[in-house]
């Protein structure tokens, strides 16, 4: 038998009206197909205010890692025990410069990569706000233009909600609540002052570029022995990245695209003999199946009621 495949699709599908509107007459063969051959393995069922996604869920059970609703994924952690460098046990964050946009009663998270932060401007960025961290016991280092890493003791335990659900959306509801969270409530009033009138912005604005004016930290927590390494599964963006802009056109057409794309190809490699898991995500669950043998009784059964998408997505 050939080796076993994961496809891990994040939102498949969404309580939006308007992707309602735009699945309608949504067609996906290959699906159908492919749910037709596989087992029901297991689900995460949630809520939409949960800090972590369930598409995170799946994969940090995929990794070996802690899968918790509440947000308390060490991800920055396991991402530095893969370096040659990592520390152990030591507690991490993510920590992504970007802007909120403040009304009268909302404050919205901007997509970071709409800050069109380049390495140099980031690393500057960086400098300059490293100092007022560091006087709070947190140490911030360089990763990506739109992703810093810092490390500190208030980490250990802290509840943050992932970058995916605050996108674009009132962060209010999505601000960490607990009393290690209040130094950062104050970081994130003194970086507003300071970032307000600052030649960095200045610079920014005459460029014509969007100012950054705050932070968001994801990804918390303290790792103190690395899960076994495994193959990280297949998981596509687009359907996420059209989502998360709300735009469900996007969104419809990408599902046609995967459809005749990793879904073809998995369903290839199970018609073939070979493993695989297929995980679907919404934004409250997410649910699971996988090659296992089927008897006489429910082969038949998968063909007179063939599983459909149409049922499976009320279950996400």
């Amino acid at each position: 038998m050939s080796s076993s495949l994961h496809l891990l699709i994040a939102y498949a599908d969404s309580p939006a009206p308007e992707c309602r509107r735009a699945s309608q007459d949504l067609a996906l063969p290959q699906l159908e197909r492919l749910l037709g051959r596989l087992a029901p393995a297991d689900g995460d069922h949630g809520s939409e205010t949960d800090f972590s996604p369930p598409h995170e869920r799946a994969l940090a059970r995929h990794l070996g890692l802690p899968a918790r609703p509440q947000g308390t994924t060490p991800w920055a952690a396991w991402e530095q025990s893969r370096t040659p460098a990592g520390a152990q046990g030591q507690a991490w964050a993510f920590v992504s410069p970007c802007q909120w946009q403040v009304g009268m009663d909302q404050c919205v998270l901007s997509d970071p990569a709409q800050l069109r932060l380049d390495e140099a401007q980031s690393r500057a960025l960086l400098a300059l706000l490293a100092p007022w961290f560091e006087q709070d016991g947190i140490t911030l280092a360089y990763d990506q233009p739109t992703r810093w890493l810092a490390r500190g003791a208030l980490f250990a335990d802290l509840a943050t909600a992932s970058l995916d659900r605050v996108l674009q959306r009132d962060v209010r509801p999505w601000l960490a609540d607990s009393a290690a969270a209040r130094t950062l409530h104050r970081l994130h009033s003194e970086v507003q002052m300071l970032l307000y009138t600052h030649p960095f912005n200045d610079a920014r604005a005459a460029q014509g570029l969007p100012p950054v004016n705050a932070f968001w930290v994801h990804g918390a927590g303290a790792l103190p022995e690395p899960p076994a390494a495994t193959t990280a599964p297949e998981m596509p963006t687009t359907l996420r990245d059209a989502a998360l802009r709300g735009d469900w056109r996007a969104w419809s057409e990408a599902w046609q695209a995967l459809d005749a794309g990793p879904v073809a190809r998995l369903a290839a490699h199970v018609a073939q003999g070979g493993a695989a898991r297929l995980t679907l995500c919404g934004e409250r669950s997410a649910v699971s199946w996988h090659t296992a043998p089927r008897g006489l009784g429910r082969r038949i059964q998968s063909l007179l009621r063939p599983q459909r998408f149409a049922s499976v997505r009320e279950q996400l």
